[in-house]
C-alpha cells in the first residue's frame, strides 16, 4: 500500500476514442486521482484472435498514466474470455445444476475447473506481465476480477472429475467419505469414486455433506485459479504485489478467509443495497470484514459507486448530496488506505451504462464530479491516516462453511439467516459506537475482551475448543441460538444442543421450537422466529419465556463468562444484552454516541490517533471524545479529529 491514500477508479480507455484519453487524465489530475485499475475486461482486445496479441492501445494508456504521475492496478483480463474462446472451446463453458450450458454474451463464461480455460488464462496473463513488468506505471497486479461473482459453481463433467480428485485428497478412503456424508441414509452408499457427482438436480433433497463439500471444492477451485496466475506473475515480477477484489460481506459463494490468506493486500468491492433501511451500517460490516481478512492491516477498497448502481433492483437509488463522501470516509475510518470506484468515466454502451462513475454522462460540471474533486482534495489532506490501524476489542465469529451448511433446504426453519443475524448483532455494536472485528472460529482470539457468536450452526472441534479456551482464560462470550449444532461434516453433535458448547454455556437444549408468531419474554422483550426448550446445568437464568424456560443465561467458565440466547431478540432487547456483555468485558465506545452518528478510531504506531465522526442524520450532533472534548458534526457531515 502507498504512504498516501490511493484514490481513483477503473479506467477503461478501450471503450472510448483516444482523443478522450488526454481529457480523462487531465480531469483525473484535477480530481486528485493517483491510482486507476486498468485492463480488467480487455482480453478480447488484447487477444482479438487466438494467439494474436495487440498491446498498442494499452502501451499508450500506460505511458499516458506514467507521464501524469498516476499508477495502475494492472489487471490480468481473465474474468471475461473473448467470443473466440467460447466458439473454439464450448466444453469450457459453465454448466448449471440443471445441466444447462451457459453461453458467452455477458462475462465470466467459463468453468473454473476447465483445463483449457486455465491454459488460455495463464497465457494472456503471462503476455501482460512480460510486456509491462518494468513499466513505471505498474503498482499492483489486479488478478482477474470478482472471482465467483457469476460462476461460483459449475456442474459439468470436468467439474465432476475435479470434485472427485478434491474429495480423494480430503478423505483417506471411500469408507471415510461415506461416514462423513452419512450415506447410509437413503441408500446413498458409494462403492466407487466414479459414482460421485456434483450435486446436480435430483428428485428430492441433495445429501447435505455432499452439498457442503461441493461448496468447499468450488471455492477452492477459484483460489487455485488465483494462485496459478499469482505464481506466474511472481516469477516475472517478483517485486510487484498482487491482489484480487473480493466481495466481502456481500457474496458468500467463496471462502474469503482462504482467499485472503493468499493476497499481498486484501482488496474488496462494496455496493449499497437500496432495500436496506440503513445501508451505511451494512457498509460498516463489509469494511470491518475486509480489515479483519487482512489481519487488521490497512486494506484497499477497489470498487464502490459514486451514486446509483446498475443492478436488477426495483429502484437503483442515486446517492444524496454528501453521501459519496460519507460512504468513502466510513471505509477510510474502518481501515481502508485506498478509496476507489467503479468506474472513472460512465460507459456509453453496454450492460452497465447506467452505473454511476466519477465522470458521469453529463460531464464534469455535475454534482458527482464536484464531490469527486472535493473528496480527492480531502483525502490528500488525510495522508497521515495511511498506515494507521483500527484496534478492536470485540470479535464476531462467522464462517463460510457454516453459512453453506445452514443453507441446505432441509432445516428446522428456512427463516433463520446466519448472515443477516450477524449483521444485526454488528449493527447493535455500530449504534453503541463500538468497532468489532469479524473473526474465523479457529482464528486467534487472544487480543479480544468479548467474542460474539450470533449464529454458528456448524463448528469444527478446533473452533469449539478455541472459544472455550478464550472464555477459560477470562474472556466474555455471547452465543446466539442454533449455534454449535453440527460438526464440520454437517453431522449432528449428539447428547443435546448446543452440542459443541453445552459445557461452556452450562445449558442443554432438548428441542427446537420455531415460532410462527413473536413471543413475549418475562423482561418484556420479544423473541421472534425461533425458540428452544432448554434447561440449565451450571448456568444462571437471566430471562425466561412465559413458560419459565430459559431465554437468556449466564455461565461462569474458568476465569471467564459465557452468555446464551435461545431466541432471536428484538433489536432493542438485543442491544440491551450486547450492552450488558460489553460492560462486563470492559469494552468502551470510541466516543460518546449520538443516534445515527458513526464513530471509529484509527491509531498510529507512534500512539497518535484519528477519530472519525460521520453524521448519517439530518440533524446536527455533538460527539464527546474519551478525554472529554466535544465535537460538533453538522447534519450529513463528517469530521476527522486528530489526537
Amino acid at each position: 500500500m502507498p504512504d498516501v491514500i490511493a484514490y481513483g477508479g477503473d479506467w477503461n480507455p478501450e471503450q472510448w476514442p483516444e482523443e478522450t484519453w488526454e481529457q480523462d487524465v487531465a480531469l483525473m489530475r484535477e480530481a486528485g486521482v493517483n491510482r486507476v485499475s486498468l485492463g480488467i475486461f480487455s482480453w478480447s482486445l488484447l487477444e482479438p484472435v487466438e494467439g494474436v496479441f495487440e498491446f498498442g492501445w494499452l502501451d499508450r494508456a500506460m505511458d499516458l498514466l506514467a507521464v501524469n504521475g498516476i499508477r495502475a492496478n494492472l489487471a490480468t483480463p481473465t474474468a471475461s474470455p473473448p467470443p473466440w474462446f467460447a466458439d473454439t472451446y464450448p466444453e469450457a463453458l459453465p454448466v448449471d445444476a440443471d445441466g444447462r450450458r451457459l453461453y458467452h454474451g455477458s462475462r465470466q463464461a467459463f468453468c473454473p475447473s476447465s483445463p483449457i480455460y486455465k491454459e488460455k488464462a495463464l497465457r494472456i496473463a503471462e503476455q501482460v506481465a512480460l510486456r509491462y513488468r518494468d513499466h513505471p506505471a505498474l503498482a499492483l497486479w489486479h488478478v482477474h476480477n470478482e472471482y465467483g461473482c457469476h460462476n461460483a459453481r459449475c456442474y459439468c463433467d470436468a467439474s465432476a472429475a475435479a470434485f472427485r480428485a478434491w474429495l480423494r485428497s480430503r478423505y483417506a478412503s471411500l469408507d471415510e467419505l461415506n461416514d462423513a456424508w452419512g450415506t447410509a441414509f437413503w441408500s446413498q452408499h458409494y462403492s466407487d469414486w466414479a459414482q460421485i457427482l456434483p450435486p446436480r438436480a435430483t428428485p428430492s433433497f441433495v445429501n447435505p455433506g455432499q452439498l457442503l463439500d461441493f461448496r468447499r471444492f468450488s471455492s477452492d477451485a477459484l483460489v487455485e485459479l488465483y494462485l496459478a496466475e499469482r505464481e506466474l506473475l511472481k516469477q516475472i515480477t517478483p517485486g510487484v504485489p498482487a491482489t484480487t477484489n473480493l466481495m466481502a460481506g456481500a457474496h458468500w459463494d467463496m471462502d474469503c478467509w482462504a482467499f485472503a490468506a493468499e493476497l499481498d493486500v486484501v482488496s474488496t468491492d462494496h455496493y449499497l443495497i437500496g432495500a436496506r433501511a440503513e445501508p451505511h451500517i451494512d457498509l460498516a460490516f463489509a469494511a470491518d470484514y475486509a480489515r479483519s481478512l487482512n489481519g487488521g492491516r490497512p486494506w484497499l477498497l477497489m470498487e464502490h459507486s459514486t451514486s446509483a448502481v446498475n443492478w436488477q433492483q426495483p429502484r437503483n437509488l442515486a446517492k444524496a448530496p454528501g453521501e459519496l463522501r460519507r460512504n468513502s470516509l466510513a471505509h477510510l475510518a474502518r481501515g481502508a488506505d485506498g478509496i476507489m470506484f467503479f468506474q472513472w468515466r460512465q460507459s456509453r454502451a453496454g450492460a452497465e451504462k447506467w452505473h454511476s462513475a466519477m465522470l458521469p454522462h453529463a460531464g464534469p460540471d455535475t454534482k458527482i464530479f464536484r464531490e469527486v474533486k472535493a473528496l480527492g482534495a480531502e483525502l490528500a489532506g488525510l495522508a497521515d491516516v495511511a498506515g494507521s490501524r483500527v484496534e478492536a476489542e470485540v470479535a464476531l465469529l462467522i464462517d463460510h462453511s457454516s453459512v453453506w451448511a445452514q443453507d441446505h433446504p432441509a432445516q428446522p426453519s428456512s427463516e433463520l439467516d446466519p448472515v443477516e443475524e450477524a449483521k444485526r448483532w454488528h449493527a447493535a455494536l455500530w449504534r453503541a459506537g463500538i468497532t468489532c472485528d469479524i473473526a474465523h472460529p479457529e482464528g486467534d482470539l487472544s487480543g479480544y475482551r468479548l467474542v460474539l457468536v450470533p449464529q454458528l450452526y456448524l463448528v469444527s472441534d478446533a473452533g469449539a475448543a478455541n472459544l472455550e479456551e478464550f472464555a477459560r482464560r477470562g474472556g466474555v462470550v455471547l452465543v446466539g441460538p442454533y449455534s454449535g449444532i453440527v460438526d464440520e461434516h454437517d453431522r449432528v453433535r449428539l447428547g443435546g444442543y448446543p452440542g459443541a458448547w453445552r459445557d461452556l454455556l452450562g445449558v442443554t437444549v432438548e428441542e427446537f421450537f420455531p415460532l410462527a408468531e413473536p413471543i413475549r419474554l418475562a423482561s418484556g422483550a420479544t423473541g421472534r422466529l425461533w425458540s428452544e426448550a432448554a434447561r440449565v446445568t451450571t448456568a444462571k437464568v437471566l430471562d425466561t419465556y412465559a413458560s419459565g424456560e430459559p431465554a437468556w443465561t449466564r455461565n461462569e467458565f474458568g476465569d471467564g463468562v459465557a452468555h446464551y440466547l435461545t431466541t432471536l431478540l428484538d433489536d432493542a432487547a438485543l442491544a440491551g444484552v450486547i450492552g450488558t456483555v460489553c460492560g462486563e468485558a470492559g469494552v468502551e465506545p470510541a466516543a460518546g454516541t449520538v443516534p445515527g452518528v458513526e464513530v471509529v478510531r484509527r491509531t498510529r504506531a507512534d500512539g497518535g490517533s484519528f477519530l472519525f465522526a460521520i453524521n448519517h442524520t439530518g440533524e446536527d450532533a455533538t460527539v464527546t471524545t474519551r478525554d472529554g472534548r466535544t465535537v460538533t458534526v453538522a447534519a450529513g457531515d463528517a469530521v476527522v479529529v486528530p489526537g
